[in-house]
């Protein structure tokens, strides 16, 4: 059955949308050749959009023709403005973004583990609104919030869990009550991550893959067919939990050391590095001293002393793997074992999944880069008979705030631009 007019019109709409949100600015020559549409069909697409004030005339084409210059029409940037955040036990970082993505202010704070729940709360929450004055927004109208943890899927919202503070529940409450005309959501950090890795990063050219986030501690992300996979009850990827061979216990349902955890978190590897006798620098020997010894908190921005440390002697070991004698060098040492720890636990998502592809992500992932993802994958070979790609991240722990720009950016388009279908609806943003 064919569309009716009013359908045809939305869907080549939408698609002209699309075209310039990845494309850029164009012209209606441009967009007639790549929506293959008329010419007359492409003037009626351009005047509506324009009157819904979802684009404007950005510029001329500089063409050598005769008669005037053709128009280019760009998505109206300022129609709407969105924020991501980035939550973490230890502090909250912050991006505020106009509708095309492009970053107008940037904020972090740190908040200690005695901030007590509602001074945290409302350090985060005066944190945002100071971004958004910095940027020169009169209000947001998409919030997307990256957080460990549960997502319940069936409500959206975080899920009580002892291991993470109380604050970051409370977080999305008060950001909804400060700000009561933003749609404000939260997703869990490790399918952020692997939505930035997707879109931006080492899975660009997969639609399926699972993201291995190595960080203060352990996630995984699994992308199936191109869909993120968050499973019954938002649990898809707790690795952390995972029984393994090489630790002194069994996870329980509260605790995952015993798990996969105690062999890849952040002290993990520190304590890894400290056992193999791997030379360190100064810098790299600062961060495990605080790693050990349990102090220094993080500056706004950073990540905690034991993610930093871990990431130091990664990176050390990873450089210093080449100047080794051939598997004599604590370098090696270092390194083998850690590859040998992280296919334990990837070869068992492998096993059931067969993704094709592991992204090892977070600080740690992208410190160790190719050296580490090509032990990885050596060792999982020898595991596995599915073939398996090992890559290593390359947004490393900004993957989660861009995932969370993505998400809202994505989800504010979707609203204004189907907003725009409808005639009469006042622009909404404003």
């Amino acid at each position: 059955m064919p569309a009716s007019p009013s359908t045809a019109r939305a869907i080549n709409d939408r698609l002209a949308l699309r075209l310039l949100q990845q494309e850029g600015p164009l012209t209606a020559g441009q967009l007639k050749q790549l929506t293959g549409l008329s010419r007359p069909t492409v003037a009626d697409l351009v005047e509506r959009l324009t009157a819904a004030g979802l684009i404007a005339v950005v510029g001329e084409a500089g063409e050598q023709r005769r008669g005037p210059n053709a128009k280019v029409y760009g998505i109206v940037a300022d129609r709407a403005h969105l924020a991501a955040l980035d939550v973490r036990t230890e502090g909250v970082a912050l991006a505020v973004a106009d509708l095309v993505g492009r970053v107008l202010a940037e904020a972090s704070v740190p908040i200690g583990d005695d901030a007590g729940t509602g001074p945290a709360v409302e350090q985060a929450v005066a944190l945002v609104e100071r971004a958004v004055k910095e940027a020169g927004a009169d209000r947001l109208h998409t919030v997307g919030i990256g957080a460990p943890g549960l997502i319940d899927p069936a409500s959206g919202e975080l899920r009580d869990s002892s291991g993470l503070p109380e604050w970051h529940r409370r977080l999305v409450a008060a950001l909804q009550e400060r700000l009561p005309e933003a749609r404000v959501s939260v997703e869990n950090e490790t399918n952020l991550a692997a939505l930035a890795e997707q879109r931006d990063g080492a899975a660009r050219d997969r639609d399926t893959f699972v993201l291995l986030w190595l960080g203060h501690g352990t996630g995984a992300a699994v992308v199936l067919d191109g869909a993120l996979r968050r499973g019954a009850s938002g649990g898809t990827g707790e690795i952390g939990f995972l029984p393994v061979p090489g630790t002194s216990a069994l996870p329980s349902a509260t605790d995952c050391e015993g798990g996969f955890h105690s062999l890849a978190s952040s002290a993990a590897v520190v304590e890894l590095a400290a056992g193999c006798g791997l030379p360190l620098g100064d810098h790299a020997a600062a961060e495990c001293g605080l790693a050990v010894e349990g102090h220094g908190a993080p500056a706004a921005g950073e990540e905690p002393a034991v993610v930093r440390a871990a990431a130091a002697v990664v990176r050390s070991a990873a450089e210093l793997v080449g100047e080794e004698d051939a598997g004599a060098g604590p370098a090696t040492r270092f390194l083998d074992a850690l590859a040998g720890r992280l296919a334990v636990g990837a070869a068992s998502v492998v096993a059931i999944l067969d993704p094709g592809c592991v992204v090892l992500g977070g600080e740690v992932g992208r410190a160790g880069g190719e050296e580490l993802a090509r032990r990885v994958q050596e060792r999982l070979a020898r595991m596995t008979p599915l073939p398996t790609e090992v890559r290593p991240t390359r947004l490393g722990g900004g993957a989660v705030l861009r995932g969370a720009l993505l998400t809202a950016r994505d989800r504010a388009q979707e609203e204004l631009f189907t907003a725009g279908e409808r005639p009469g609806r006042p622009p909404a943003g404003r």
